[in-house]
């Protein structure tokens, strides 16, 4: 038995590469070839092979410790006749620890120079893939490349890379096109060659990474799990890498571009492997408060910046814009702040979704205008609103998910029905509530509406009258417009947006006649309500409002 060195061998271009993850641990028993580590550049991640065949006696390298060409991983305790065909060699040798796989591939892969001509560049061996589909063209036909300049990108569902030209000259012909699927040995394209050329191994003769020179190495090493930096904005800079998170190269990418620490998401997919779905819900979390990155808490920052800062999204611009005009500043209202901050999180975690409808309240604004006549003398004016919050609480009584609330896994039914009402004050938007709208007529929430809404407009509104809402309504029939998408106010599961009503021909089976119609938009948690519940509120509503002795029903 003997003890020898298990050395980093010839990795291609690549210098001081951090390990990521260690495969193996002291008293394993492993084999020639079988991966050791895990190295990872700025551009890729390789697995390091065993160059004989034993058991591990010291492990040399800890996880984010930096290794180059040469660098020892491991000592292996080994018979006598493995540790003469592996001795403790110098860097330089580390392509002669496997003999007989070098003889067969080297003598294929000599540089020949002076080549001229069309020649045809091939996928090489790319590891234990099949039917990988090109997700990038990076060159294009005239363009000249050199030697090992990369191709095309290809991605499987565990790793993604570039494929590098084998020779160097112009391109004549691509052979294949975003969404192809391709395999070892299969043409890319053909290049007008003048110079060196380093032919590549055809599928028979293909060799692990630790036999292969220089020349294919880098292609050879991209074959491993793809790469994500090593530090990432939302990252504590210069912190070691501590394993490589679960997660295909498209996911690592989609997490890069959203400055997203892949190793503080939870992955929900098999094995847990991180999926695109958990990015996006890691990032509403963070935007939303629920959640703080490492490094946001580490700074005692907070996560829901309005710059995204905490995602390391990047800055938000800074633009002096005194230097193109005239400019005032003024700093937003105390309400604005505060309804900003809820508006931004029920939008970004909220998935919702509005429907828009008619309603023909033809007849009940006749009713309305005959109804204001007959008490002029009350001081009260009943308003199209008033209406609709007893027709929405009938609406609501059929169809109580509506009515609802999500608590963690559960939902809950509310049984009162107190409605929310936007106004429109000097200092931004309030949400008044109509309490136990269900026991009030007309008159009474009439006359509570214009309370409660002088009170907004004065400032004076208490927090208790802005509370406990279990469904809103905003209408922004004073003003106009058509349709909107009202964000729905958390913790309810759907508002109600109203616009100006218009006159409009509407068929009645014989001739056109003019009716008064009401546009509706109805937002709603997914989470809760599907679209066919939707439709079928909305089109209740609008049959209530349409013929309000229903209410009575």
């Amino acid at each position: 038995m003997a003890i020898i060195e298990i050395k980093v061998p010839d990795i291609g271009d690549f210098d001081e590469v951090a390990v990521i993850e260690l495969m193996v641990k002291v008293g394993d028993v492993v084999k020639t070839e079988q991966s050791l580590i895990t190295v990872e550049s700025d551009k890729a991640s390789m697995e390091i092979p065993s160059s004989a065949a034993g058991v591990v006696k010291e492990l040399k390298v800890s996880l984010g410790s930096k290794v180059k060409e040469g660098s020892v991983v491991l000592l292996l305790e080994v018979a006598g006749d493995a540790a003469a065909a592996a001795p403790l060699a110098a860097p330089a040798a580390a392509v002669a620890a496997a003999p007989v796989v070098a003889a067969a591939v080297v003598p294929e892969l000599q540089p020949s120079a002076g080549v001229s001509g069309p020649l045809e560049v091939r996928v090489p061996d790319i590891g234990d893939f099949k039917d990988v589909a090109v997700i990038e063209l990076l060159v294009q036909v005239g363009q000249s490349v050199s030697l090992e300049q990369g191709l095309i990108t290809v991605e499987s569902d565990k790793a993604s890379m570039e494929i590098p030209s084998s020779v160097a000259g112009v391109v004549k012909e691509l052979k294949v096109k975003l969404g192809d699927k391709v395999n070892i040995g299969d043409l890319v394209a053909i290049l007008e060659g003048v110079g060196t050329a380093a032919p590549v191994a055809t599928p028979a003769a293909a060799a692990p990474v630790a036999a292969a020179p220089a020349s294919v190495a880098p292609a050879l090493a991209l074959s491993a799990v793809a790469a994500a930096p090593a530090a990432m904005p939302a990252h504590q800079p210069g912190a070691a890498p501590v394993g490589l998170p679960h997660a295909s190269p498209s996911v690592r990418k989609f997490a890069r571009e959203l400055a997203v620490p892949l190793n503080e998401v939870k992955g929900s997919g098999p094995k847990g492997r991180i999926t695109q779905a958990d990015v996006q819900a890691f990032t509403r979390a963070v935007m939303s408060g629920a959640v703080q990155t490492v490094a946001a808490a580490a700074q005692n920052k907070p996560a829901a910046a309005g710059d995204g800062a905490a995602l390391g999204l990047i800055p938000w611009p800074k633009v002096d814009f005194a230097k193109f005009g005239p400019i005032e500043r003024k700093d937003l209202s105390r309400i604005k702040k505060i309804s900003g901050a809820n508006l931004l999180r029920n939008a970004i975690m909220i998935p919702a979704v509005t429907n828009h409808d008619d309603a023909d309240i033809t007849d009940l604004e006749a009713f309305r205008v005959s109804t204001n006549k007959e008490n002029e003398k009350s001081g009260v004016k009943v308003t199209m609103l008033a209406f609709l919050i007893k027709a929405c609480v009938a609406a609501l009584k059929k169809y109580p998910e509506f009515n609802s609330s999500l608590d963690g896994d559960a939902l809950v039914y509310k049984n009162y029905w107190h409605i929310g009402f936007a106004a429109d004050t000097p200092n931004g938007l309030m949400v008044p509530v109509i309490k136990d709208a269900d026991k009030k007529g007309i008159f009474q929430i009439s006359q509570e509406m214009s309370d409660l809404a002088k009170k907004a407009r004065d400032g004076k509104l208490s927090p208790a009258e802005m509370s406990g809402a279990t469904f809103t309504i905003s209408s922004l029939g004073g003003i106009g417009g058509r349709y909107f998408t009202p964000i729905i106010n958390a913790p309810e599961v759907a508002i109600l947006g109203v616009c100006r009503s218009t006159t409009e021909p509407v068929w009645d089976g014989k001739a056109f006649q003019p009716r008064l119609m009401l546009p509706l938009s109805l937002t709603w948690d997914h989470r809760v309500i599907d679209g066919a519940a939707a439709a079928r509120f909305n089109v209740y509503l609008a049959q209530i409002l349409g013929d309000f002795r229903r209410v009575l029903l």
